[in-house]
């Protein structure tokens, strides 16, 4: 039951990454969505249940993070998600270190982080709308918004940190491809995030041509990431093919939109398309 509850969250919040997770072997699909399940979680406290009347999103947040970290020394849990994250917690040896790092990245989301221009992120100061992030502040959000989880991502794969000659240059690969990932989002969500959240991770980016350069960083995390793959197992180097080609696809809609057409809605994958990067993947495989 935990472990469906952990999937019904991905289901419901990302068709790209939850196709690509069905070619995992089962344990590590089911490890992949329990974490996955937990990070969607503590980002909803920050960007929805945050604007609820009368909702202490911070103090939820401290609650939330307290329980995560603390979910792998408890044998039961009564929310089935905790319960799902504990056990891969316990399998995959999940760090302390991530854990807090990636709370860090959720805390300056938070709406008071926009008081101080020292926050976390480095949002900009009271008033100002949205509330800009500096490139230093992106890099430390990023670290712990996406480059962390890639990290935990490297240790469901191999039931544990990565060992030997090349495990640096494994985890250096995983924090790319979530570097990437996060990247393309905030072109994705561009207008959601500067109208109605308030915030602006990316600044700089004004006009087609800031939109290139991004882009130009964007495939570049993706190629190094497609580097790493050959340390992975077998099937979770199938899986995270799947999911670079998935968001490779997104990052060439991206680029070949109009500045207007990235700040006027979501860019998406239609479902004929998605299938057949995943055909493609499977393919090359074969």
């Amino acid at each position: 039951m935990a472990r469906r509850a952990a999937a019904a969250v991905l289901a419901c919040y990302s068709t790209s990454f939850g196709a690509a997770t069905r070619l995992l072997p089962a344990r590590e699909r089911a490890d992949i969505r329990a974490l996955y399940a937990v990070v969607r979680i503590a980002d909803e406290i920050v960007d929805s249940a945050a604007g609820l009347a009368g909702f202490d999103a911070a103090a939820a947040l401290d609650s939330y993070e307290a329980a995560v970290r603390a979910a792998a020394g408890e044998p039961f849990h009564t929310d089935p998600v905790l319960h799902a994250f504990a056990a891969t917690a316990r399998r995959c040896r999940f760090t302390d270190e991530q854990l807090a790092a990636f709370f860090a990245a959720m805390r300056a989301d938070l709406p008071a982080a926009a008081e101080s221009p020292a926050a976390a992120g480095e949002p900009g100061a009271a008033g100002t709308a949205p509330a800009a992030f500096t490139r230093a502040g992106l890099a430390r959000y990023i670290h712990g918004s996406a480059e962390v989880v890639g990290e935990m991502c490297v240790h469901v794969f191999l039931a544990g940190p990565p060992t030997g000659p090349r495990a640096q240059e494994t985890l250096a690969g995983a924090r790319r491809l979530g570097a990437a990932f996060q990247k393309v989002n905030f072109l994705r969500d561009l207008r959601h995030d500067r109208h109605v959240l308030g915030r602006d991770y990316v600044p700089w980016v004004t006009d087609g041509a800031s939109k290139s350069e991004f882009v130009a960083e964007i495939r570049a995390g993706l190629d190094a990431a497609r580097a790493s793959l050959p340390e992975l197992p077998a099937r979770a180097r199938l899986a995270v093919s799947a999911a670079i080609g998935l968001y490779g696809e997104l990052t060439d809609r991206l680029d070949a939109a109009t500045w207007d057409e990235v700040t006027g809605g979501r860019i998406r994958v239609p479902g004929p398309v998605k299938a057949r990067v995943l055909a493609r993947t499977l393919t090359r495989r074969s």
